[in-house]
């Protein structure tokens, strides 16, 4: 199911720790919406920019899976309001990196939260929902 013309649901659902363990990780029709929102608001304005594909590794994770992956509590994965995801040509990442602060810094799109996780071996961003605290355009370095 296309998300938008660059993204897929199945992409934004699939885990090979949910395989390994046998868990359903598909989503309500809440997370499915929330999954579309920051496909078309976010990713894809990034992905139309870049040029190039963008690889995503972590969508949506139901409770369990974000258990057993041991992300926080907390995560807005399990909302289906955030994404980790990287080029697929690993060399851009700090290219695609600066292309997401010049996006927000100029108004193209807008996030809760961009980060650069640990010396960006991945990109993460999210979107606000109605369960996590407001934020605009934080940038944050987790080493």
């Amino acid at each position: 199911m296309n998300l938008t013309e660059h993204f897929t649901l199945e992409e934004l659902i699939h885990s090979t720790t949910a395989q390994k363990y046998s868990i359903n990780n598909t989503p309500n029709k809440y997370i499915i919406s929330n999954l579309t929102s920051i496909c078309k608001y976010v990713m894809e304005p990034i992905r139309q920019r870049y040029g190039k594909p963008i690889i995503v590794t972590s969508g949506y994770r139901c409770p369990r899976l974000n258990a057993l992956v041991k992300g926080a509590s907390t995560s807005q994965h399990t909302a289906g309001t955030a994404i980790d995801f990287r080029p697929k040509e690993a060399k851009d990442i700090k290219l695609l990196w600066n292309i997401i602060v010049d996006m927000l810094e100029k108004g193209e799109i807008e996030c809760r939260q961009l980060i650069d996780e640990y010396n960006l071996s991945w990109i993460h961003i999210s979107i606000n929902d109605k369960h996590h605290g407001y934020r605009k355009n934080q940038i944050l370095h987790i080493k």
